[in-house]
């Protein structure tokens, strides 16, 4: 297995976001030169992500333009004018609520985006590309833990329909076109600069403050959480070793990336009032649409393939956010 090639450019779209930044900061302090592309929506603070835009700046090595996926020419211009070797796509609408009322906004990003990009690779041929899926592809499913060998074809949400929709249509453009293409399937990344549309981030603001938490399906619900440095460094084992021909002829892989470490929901809330010094308030509610009841990765292949080996536990990973988020916060 190659290491990160320092000599190689990296585009990283949804650059200012959560992933895209620590990839992008580990990428940079090892010597290698980042394209950061992001268009920067109100999605969530576009404060937050301008304070990690701020400090991947500090690097020489670090270009960011501001774009959006869905204009086929903003994509083109950073291809033509960057000719990155490894892309890396993380640039999508993000959020499984969100899409229930705001289908537009994950037909534009996710589908028309992703396929903007892999246009990009079509015609400015790339060394690799990998890009974003998610566990919400598995959908309700019950089988435990979650493996790419799975049947998908039930999504729960259009997040997970237009995420299972990428993995067809990057299937498609590495068989006809030849594109090295490793897809990955996230499972719920946590840690310092998070989203704050995700519960641990909402959960910490809201019992800081003395406000309620809402914890849905009365808190039976157990989440595969994935601290946000074991899932960069899994990045970064990939991203210089594209996937070998198959049988068919495709150089194409796709894998989870998890912690592999389920981890019950109301155990989760503890942890972060421990650190928090302070108790939540709950409030309990019934299951929401789009949620499920689990989430589980199987992650055997990744660490066979890319020695892939995740070992932040919840209580340390919980101390570093609750730690980053005191000082950014000032609370």
């Amino acid at each position: 297995m190659n290491p990160l090639n320092i000599s190689k450019t990296y585009l990283v779209t949804g650059g200012a976001g959560f992933i895209g930044f620590h990839l992008s900061k580990s990428i940079l302090e090892q010597g290698a030169r980042v394209i950061g592309f992001d268009n920067m929506n109100d999605y969530y603070d576009v404060q937050l992500k301008k304070a990690r835009l701020n400090i991947l700046k500090e690097y020489e090595n670090y270009t960011f333009i501001k774009g959006d996926l869905s204009n086929k020419e903003d994509v083109f211009r950073i291809f033509r004018e960057y000719a990155p070797q490894v892309v890396v796509n993380l640039g999508a609408q993000a959020g499984v609520r969100y899409s229930i009322d705001n289908p537009d906004a994950y037909m534009q990003s996710n589908v028309m985006g992703f396929f903007h990009v892999l246009e990009g690779c079509r015609h400015f041929p790339v060394e690799h590309l990998v890009y974003a899926s998610s566990s919400s592809v598995y959908g309700g499913n019950e089988k435990i833990p979650f493996s790419t060998s799975d049947q998908v074809d039930e999504p729960v949400s259009l997040y997970g329909a237009t995420k299972k929709s990428n993995e067809l249509m990057a299937y498609a453009y590495s068989k006809l076109y030849h594109i090295p293409v490793t897809g990955l399937r996230f499972f719920t990344v946590y840690g310092p600069y998070g989203r704050p549309d995700m519960a641990y981030y909402k959960f910490a603001q809201k019992i800081l403050a003395g406000e309620p938490i809402q914890i849905y399906n009365n808190g039976d619900m157990y989440r595969d959480f994935t601290y946000v440095d074991d899932i960069v460094q899994g990045m970064e084992n990939i991203l210089c070793n594209p996937p070998e021909q198959n049988a068919k002829g495709v150089s194409y892989k796709l894998y989870n990336i998890g912690n592999h470490k389920p981890v019950k929901l109301m155990d989760f809330v503890a942890v972060l009032e421990r650190n928090l010094g302070k108790t939540a308030v709950k409030e309990f509610l019934p299951m929401q649409p789009g949620d499920v009841y689990q989430t589980y990765a199987d992650v055997s292949d990744l660490m066979r393939d890319y020695d892939f080996k995740p070992n932040t536990t919840i209580e340390e990973g919980i101390s570093k956010f609750v730690q980053w988020y005191r000082e950014y916060y000032n609370v």
